[in-house]
């Protein structure tokens, strides 16, 4: 053998995890993950609150010791600044109210603004209905029977009977010819306006003779008052302006200390202020709708 032989190295490597391969890009993986699904919950819930809660929020942050400062025990405390709490978070008595003090007083502010450009927009409907009725031969001779006035509920138009000239034959809800001819005036004009009607139907206090658990006075009031519907549709107005048709019977004296005068005898047309109109549409009276100063929505347009 020879002496010249050359040796053998063996080199042995010792195979150990890469940093690439081992497990801590996942936990940070998931962590972004957690982060990015937190950053897009709170941007769907800023997105979903109104305006009022986000300012109590910021305001919240800001000062986060009101609370305590105000002496109070919590949200529910009466003597807190910031009352609420209770079972029922639905009910805004006893509640956070939504808004600042500044934003429901531009509200309020906002809303007797539209109520004033209303009623001016309802005063120029009158006089262009007493235009109307002056310009007109065959409506001028039924001026003392053509009343108009501005109420709370809106422009109220009044047909009243006279003693030698009655809107319908007796104890029947067929209309005059001459009814008939107003009524068709009155639903033209009507119609080019923005408001709903409400339309009542009146008799004096004489007894029908199907007296009172027959047909009666009530009976043949709404169906004069559908009666009247139906020849302002003829007219020209819209079936749909009509938001309500009622008989009164002689609940609603025109003239209390004569119940027999045949003024009581009339079909009352209301053009509604939207006051009165939100009113009939939540089924409550006009005089509810007093605290409509605390809600936060003012009305979506301008009245014309």
């Amino acid at each position: 053998m020879s002496n010249n032989t050359t040796p053998i190295v063996v080199k042995r490597i010792k195979k150990g995890g890469a940093a690439g391969h081992g497990g801590a890009w996942k936990i940070a993986y998931a962590d972004f993950v957690t982060a990015m699904m937190a950053f897009f919950l709170l941007m769907w819930l800023l997105g979903s609150t109104a305006k009022g809660d986000l300012q109590g929020i910021a305001e919240f942050f800001q000062n986060p010791l009101m609370i305590a400062n105000s002496g109070g025990k919590g949200v529910g405390d009466a003597s807190s600044i910031l009352q609420g709490g209770g079972q029922d978070l639905t009910k805004s008595q006893g509640q956070i109210k939504r808004g600042s003090a500044r934003d429901r007083k531009s509200l309020r502010e906002q809303r007797r603004e539209y109520e004033r450009m209303e009623r001016q927009s309802l005063e120029k409907l009158k006089k262009r209905i007493e235009e109307m009725i002056n310009d007109s031969p065959q409506l001028r001779i039924f001026k003392n029977q053509l009343l108009l006035d501005l109420t709370s509920e809106g422009l109220r138009i009044q047909i009243v009977d006279e003693q030698n000239r009655p809107m319908f034959d007796l104890a029947s809800d067929v209309l005059k010819p001459y009814t008939r001819e107003i009524l068709h005036e009155i639903g033209n004009v009507l119609n080019d306006v923005p408001y709903r009607l409400s339309l009542a139907g009146h008799t004096d206090a004489a007894q029908y003779a199907g007296g009172a658990r027959g047909f009666s006075n009530w009976e043949l009031s709404a169906n004069r008052a559908n009666a009247s519907r139906r020849e302002l549709v003829t007219g020209g107005l819209e079936d749909t302006k009509v938001l309500r048709v009622v008989g009164l019977s002689s609940s609603v004296l025109f003239d209390p200390n004569d119940p027999l005068n045949p003024v009581n005898r009339r079909i009352s047309i209301v053009v509604l202020n939207k006051r009165t109109e939100m009113a009939i549409l939540q089924e409550s009276g006009p005089d509810t709708m007093d605290d409509l100063d605390d809600e936060e929505e003012a009305p979506a347009a301008s009245p014309p």
